[in-house]
């Protein structure tokens, strides 16, 4: 690696570092500063910009805010809640896979604000520690982005796995993912079971309690969405929108059945996933605006929406910075990393790790780092395998979703930490993480080896 090479590196690390430290819109918006170096500046070719993966979250997107909008998510978060009431006593374990399949058929983690409150508040009721199922609730929220079928994340990775020659469809990934990132968080629940002291036996939470006005402040209300009208066009939104799933998955797996020496999607003239889950969102959005009285405004002022568009600009600055320098010197990334990646193919996943605990967007690491790895040379089996170790940004408490949660726990025994980094969710993320990396690479390379590796052209 030549110095000039390290410079530009430590400008995108730099770019990166300070735009985390800024949030939302800025980590796409200074990544530009950092491209703007490298183009203007040091005369790289500037990469390209993803735009099938943009194109298809603001879809999913504009989907999941009309959803929102016409109060279909609302009902979808009253039956979580009416189970989680049903069933206290394990609210633990129940906690992480309410917000795991919320996460799965929306698309995104950022449902945990209205659900948390009511897991913590179920919680405390019951004389739970809220930190068990509220740190381990709160990282299942991030998780289950790698298991839905309509998240960047596994869209990015089938689109950019087909233009690489693994022809893996979104199926055949939630195959591996699904059932990897659920052994991993019942892991994380069951080693927070018994975490941190009982409520009764807690010196700091007893001393909380014994303040009438910290009291007053845990116990005298309750978070709950069980008083809320649910209309009939709400229920029809909810609906329409797994309609729309369904629609997506059943193309899918017209594109996994061969009829002869084509598949069927090709036989019957289905477009591309790409297109498809494109045109299908759009569909049921419009839908949801005309039958579900769903209103426009109400649906860009939604907390799904907005932070989907966050995302958005955030994966196109990030990727496109990463494209431009990686794209430039990727003759010499293979020559250094060949070795490593021949004996060790599998340390990629340490690699999409760290580069997520500096980017707070599963679907940007993917879209910035997968190219890379196929450009190594790693088998599309392995990088399917380690898909869950792209969820690394709670390594950092700095997510919205982890410091909503902290608020939420009025109890006060969900904490960030002294010292950063002992907080709530790194015990919980690490066990999910580690565990889910290491199920699914064990799927797709040794149970069903024979399979995964059949879609490489």
């Amino acid at each position: 690696m030549t110095f000039t090479m390290i410079i530009e590196l430590l400008i995108v690390l730099a770019a990166l570092y300070v735009g985390s430290r800024y949030g939302s819109l800025a980590l796409g918006a200074i990544s530009g500063i950092g491209l703007a170096i490298l183009v203007f500046g040091f005369g790289l070719k500037p990469g390209t910009p993803p735009t099938d993966v943009i194109y298809i979250i603001i879809a999913a997107v504009t989907c999941a805010g009309t959803l929102q909008a016409s109060g279909g998510m609302d009902w979808m978060i009253q039956i979580a809640e009416k189970l989680l009431r049903k069933h206290p006593d394990h609210i633990t374990f129940l906690g992480p896979l309410t917000t795991f399949f919320l996460t799965v058929l929306v698309g995104t983690g950022h449902v945990v604000y209205t659900i948390m409150p009511i897991i913590c508040d179920i919680a405390l009721k019951k004389g739970i520690r809220p930190e068990r199922p509220c740190g381990v609730s709160s990282v299942a929220s991030q998780v289950g982005i790698t298991c839905s079928p309509i998240a960047a994340a596994v869209v990015a990775f089938v689109t950019i796995s087909n233009a690489n020659g693994y022809m893996v469809s979104i199926p055949q990934v939630l195959m591996v993912t699904i059932p990897a990132c659920l052994i991993g968080l019942m892991c994380a629940a069951a080693a927070s079971y018994k975490r941190g002291k009982d409520l009764d036996k807690d010196p700091e939470f007893l001393k909380r309690k014994s303040d009438p006005e910290q009291y007053a402040y845990m116990y005298g209300s309750s978070a709950t969405t069980l008083d809320k009208v649910i209309t009939k066009e709400a229920k029809a939104s909810v609906f329409i929108f797994l309609g729309a799933l369904l629609i997506i998955v059943g193309f899918a797996f017209c594109q996994m059945i061969h009829v002869g020496d084509k598949t069927l999607a090709e036989q019957i003239a289905i477009p591309k996933m790409n297109i498809c889950i494109q045109i299908i969102m759009l569909m049921a959005a419009a839908c949801n605006i005309m039958f579900c009285k769903a209103s426009p405004k109400k649906a860009v002022a939604g907390a799904v929406w907005q932070s989907g568009m966050v995302a958005v600009v955030a994966i196109y600055g990030i990727a496109w910075l990463a494209d431009t320098y990686f794209g430039n010197y990727m003759d010499q990334m293979k020559l250094m990393l060949a070795d490593l990646v021949t004996s060790y193919p599998w340390s990629i996943a340490v690699v999409f790790f760290l580069v997520s605990v500096l980017i707070n967007s599963q679907g940007a690491v993917v879209v910035a780092m997968l190219p890379l790895a196929y450009e190594l040379g790693i088998a599309g089996p392995v990088l399917l395998g380690v898909l869950p170790s792209v969820y690394g940004y709670f390594f950092i408490p700095n997510y919205p979703s982890d410091i909503a949660t902290v608020n939420f726990d009025r109890s006060g025994t969900t904490v960030i930490g002294k010292y950063l980094l002992n907080h709530s969710f790194m015990m919980p993320g690490l066990i999910s993480v580690v565990v889910a990396t290491i199920v699914g690479y064990l799927l797709t390379n040794v149970v069903f080896a024979g399979y995964f590796a059949s879609f490489i052209q």
